[in-house]
């Protein structure tokens, strides 16, 4: 993680076009040779940054309480994850939303976005098989994991393309509250609503 911490620091000092992997193994105290070793790419070093929200979010599903529905507890583990204060603090969701709008302008960390955005929905498929959704392998799992992960992912990403501050109607956990309820009527693998 300490080196997707620097990547994640320079990309947003500097600029991903200005920063290079070796600027990053520099600055994390590593060789380049090292670097290369766990990335491919310059940009794949923030992968962990964007998956560890998404992480997190699955974490939070699967222990929400045994009482609540997969819908419910697909909320709770939002609120969890995007609420200052609850599960992450505000600078982190600055940092987030920074990032995030480093990724729409650079094709390459655009992809290490979409390649943890699919993660996430396997890892949420896992956290919703736990809670008796079905098997995580099972194409409902599967598509259920991903239709709850683009409403949860779409939110994020209208809430960084703006100002608008962490908590609130306009924050990122409001949004993908009201995301999820929009989708009230989905099949939640038989779930109760």
């Amino acid at each position: 993680m300490e080196i997707a911490l620097v990547a994640g620091r320079l990309f947003v000092t500097h600029g991903p076009r200005a920063t290079r992997a070796e600027d990053i193994a520099q600055a994390a105290g590593v060789a380049p040779r090292t670097f290369y070793r766990y990335f491919a790419t310059k940009e794949e070093a923030i992968g962990p940054l964007f998956g560890a929200g998404t992480e997190r979010w699955a974490q939070a599903v699967r222990e929400a309480p045994a009482a609540l529905s997969v819908p419910q507890a697909l909320e709770h583990g939002a609120r969890h994850v995007l609420t200052p204060g609850d599960g992450v603090s505000q600078g982190a969701l600055d940092w987030a939303r920074t990032l995030f709008r480093l990724a729409e302008e650079s094709p390459g960390l655009l992809r290490v976005w979409a390649e943890r955005c699919l993660m996430s929905e396997r890892a949420l498929a896992q956290a919703l098989a736990s809670r008796g959704a079905g098997p995580a392998d099972s194409p409902e799992t599967r598509f259920t994991a991903a239709v709850a992960s683009a409403a949860v992912r779409v939110a994020f990403e209208i809430w960084s393309a703006g100002d608008a501050p962490a908590d609130g109607p306009s924050g990122p956990a409001e949004l993908a509250v009201r995301n999820l309820e929009a989708l009230r009527d989905f099949p939640w693998n038989g779930a109760d609503s």
